[in-house]
């Protein structure tokens, strides 16, 4: 190493060397080493390298001269921690189980080995001065025996042999001979059939905290949520250098930091004792069937429950806090924001945790929603007068005044009564409605949820147990129907929250949700976006929620690469063809079947003498081209689905693959687990995040 820390080349060393197989002259050069890690995967240890930049930190470490065992280098973008000294790598925000770091030069690959698997570091370097000196001595064939007494033998620089020893040794220990089909031998990791992961950028932008759905299993190879959200970081960087690489290599962005959010390890812990319980009445057949269901669907049912679903909300609020405070720690320069994401049932979880976040701000738009006690004292407070003005039916105060009622003699009076009272049916309509209403409020007198130990804090505005606006009758709250827990304060407001799978439209429709105020907004995020794969069993639209008077489209997300899928551009112009040609047909056969027009008789003599501009006008009808009894639909971007996310449309559809369009039923499953590797999800993620900081995309996707 050089005094400025910085790792030198080894000198080449020249040396004639004529054989039979090599007649120029040679030069060695020390290899360089490029440092792995291994997983275990079915009992097998599988090496994977570093990236490059990650292995020079840890090449730089280990060759300062420092103790090693007082050195932690962090690597795969601050998410790891090597030890160098005990060669252990350990996760930082999750718990994993510890993976083996080694400094590797030297590899080897067996026939039924699908990787090369590389040597203990110190047989590395006896093979590497072996290496050394048949080069320099021009000394080939050299036989070298491993710890385990296998064979090595190096015939010459572009073949190297290992054999391993066939059958048992005796007590004299019999030299292993060269029998069997030996392994490949390799030297350098530059020639080795290895993919070295790219490395990330050390910038972090936005932080995004991404929570699982049911089950330990995320998607159809039954892999964790961290293997997952490991899969989407890595598509979401090669997205990045691929449609932002202009601002990436002008330094104004860096990355975005996916991290895992797993509540399901929690809730079926020791701790709450819910899977021993399953099980004892859980019925002995069918038991893998029986263990996937208590595994996966009952989670849904748990989250029903006041109990359980106090414990995942904790959880998932727990982990986030627990995530967020340490990255700050590890990240002091973070000046980013934080986003949300939820697959499936982590999407309702995060919708109805931020429906019932606090707005510290007191914005006028959230100060208009009461909760449940303070809409129905703020009710019993106001007098008849007030309750007609706020059904806009004031001008029946008189009717009142002369029969002497009150409010506590209205909310007695049936349709009947008021119908008697010769009261208009419209207005009727609007006070049974409200008689229904204060009658449900009394009813759900229950104690306020204590959601922030700050008692300055007013309750959240959308509470459980709440069925319509005060200010509207036309609207209910979104958070009727809730499970009525202590719905903690998140430490951070989300920029935006993404919802992939979400089945978040039916449960609120279950809930007893008619529609969605297209006022209403998160309190504390202001952006929310509804993705979901067109063949996905478990997602539902939100949008028709806000609009319903209305039949529309969700947005189409773009292919990464740009249009449409070909199938899909396809369709559409058979689509469209095919109206066209049925336009055509319908106005041939109506020119064919239509009545002859019968002869008119000719003008009489005072007609004729009629100058033309005494004539009638004659109305000309504009030709009709077929296909155009259709109106033209406008921009689809432009309708006003309220405010959930900031004005904007939010439900997004992906477009489904060639093959998936032959079978939709088929492909179910496998369409509701597609999003932790969808290019076109995770490149909507970027778009979305990066607008928000004012980097756009080298080029708009069409």
């Amino acid at each position: 190493m050089s005094s400025d820390g910085k790792l030198e080349s080894s000198p080449l060393i020249l040396y004639p060397v004529s054989t039979d197989t090599m007649e120029t002259t040679m030069c060695y050069e020390a290899v360089v080493p490029h440092w792995f890690y291994a997983r275990t995967q079915d009992g097998r240890d599988i090496w994977n390298p570093f990236s490059k930049e990650d292995s020079d930190k840890l090449e730089a470490a280990f060759c300062s001269g420092v103790n090693p065992n007082s050195i932690v280098v962090p690597v795969c973008g601050g998410r790891y921690d090597v030890y160098l000294g005990s060669r252990r790598c350990l996760s930082v925000y999750w718990d994993e189980e510890d993976s083996v770091v080694q400094r590797c030069s030297w590899f080897y690959k067996g026939d039924k080995d699908s990787r090369y698997i590389p040597y203990p570091e110190n047989f590395s370097e006896i093979l590497e001065d072996a290496y050394m000196q048949a080069v320099t001595q021009n000394e080939w064939k050299k036989r070298l025996e491993s710890p385990s007494r296998d064979l090595i033998i190096l015939h010459n620089p572009k073949l190297m042999v290992h054999y391993q020893p066939t059958g048992l040794t005796d007590e004299w220990g019999a030299t292993p001979t060269e029998q069997g089909r030996p392994r490949t031998v390799k030297r350098g990791v530059e020639n080795i059939s290895v993919e070295i992961p790219q490395g990330e950028p050390e910038q972090i932008d936005h932080l995004v905290f991404m929570v699982h759905g049911i089950g330990p299993a995320c998607d159809l190879q039954f892999r964790s949520i961290v293997q997952c959200v490991n899969d989407f970081r890595l598509v979401s960087l090669n997205l990045l250098h691929a449609h932002f690489k202009k601002s990436l290599d002008g330094g104004q962005i860096g990355r975005v930091e996916f991290l895992p959010v797993n509540w399901h390890s929690a809730l079926h812990a020791d701790a709450t004792g819910v899977d021993k319980d399953i099980q004892r009445i859980t019925l002995p057949s069918i038991c893998r069937l029986r263990q996937f269901t208590n595994e996966t669907l009952l989670d849904l049912f748990f989250y029903n429950s006041p109990t359980y679903c106090q414990t995942i909300v904790d959880t998932v609020c727990g982990e986030m806090h627990r995530i967020y405070r340490l990255f700050l720690e590890r990240n002091p320069t973070f000046k980013g924001r934080v986003s949300v994401t939820g697959h499936s049932l982590g999407s309702l979880i995060l919708f109805d945790l931020l429906t019932n976040q606090v707005d510290p701000t007191g914005s006028p738009a959230h100060k208009a929603k009461a909760s449940v006690q303070g809409s129905e004292s703020r009710t019993n407070k106001k007098s008849l007068k007030d309750i007609l003005k706020e059904l806009e039916v004031e001008d029946l105060g008189a009717v009142f005044e002369r029969e002497r009622m009150g409010i506590d003699g209205l909310v007695l009076c049936s349709e009947q009564d008021l119908k008697n009272l010769g009261i208009p049916l419209g207005p009727r309509k609007k006070i049974i409605e409200y008689i229904k209403h204060r009658t449900h409020l009394q009813d759900t007198n229950c104690p306020p949820m204590e959601t922030s130990p700050n008692p300055e804090l007013t309750p959240p505005p959308l509470t459980s147990g709440t069925t319509f606006n005060m200010v509207n009758y036309e609207y209910f709250d979104v958070g009727i129907g809730q499970v009525r827990i202590n719905y903690p304060q998140l430490s951070f407001h989300p920029e935006i929250f993404f919802a992939w799978g979400s089945p978040i439209g039916m449960f609120l429709t279950v809930r007893g949700l008619k529609r969605i105020d297209p006022k209403y907004q998160f309190p504390t995020c202001k952006r929310f976006f509804n993705i979901y794969h067109p063949f996905d069993p478990v997602a539902y639209r939100i949008e028709p929620m806000v609009l319903r008077e209305e039949e529309f489209e969700p947005m189409l997300i773009p292919h990464h690469k740009g249009r449409k899928r070909m199938h899909l551009e396809l369709k559409e112009g058979l689509t469209r063809m095919g109206t066209d040609l049925l336009g055509s047909l319908r106005v041939a056969w109506q020119t064919f079947t239509r009545p002859p027009v019968p002869t008119l008789p000719p003008p009489t003599t005072e007609a004729a003498e009629l100058p033309v501009s005494e004539l009638p006008p004659v109305t000309e009808t504009p030709p009709v081209a077929a296909g155009e009894d259709v109106p033209v639909n406008e921009d689809p971007a432009a309708l006003d689905v309220g405010m959930l996310n900031g004005g904007q449309r939010f439900d997004y559809v992906l477009q489904e693959k060639p093959i998936e369009s032959f079978n939709e039923y088929l492909f179910a499953l496998q369409s509701h687990l597609c999003y932790w590797t969808s290019e076109d999800t995770a490149l909507l993620f970027l778009k979305e995040i990066y607008q928000t900081m004012g980097v756009s995309m080298d080029q708009p996707l069409q």
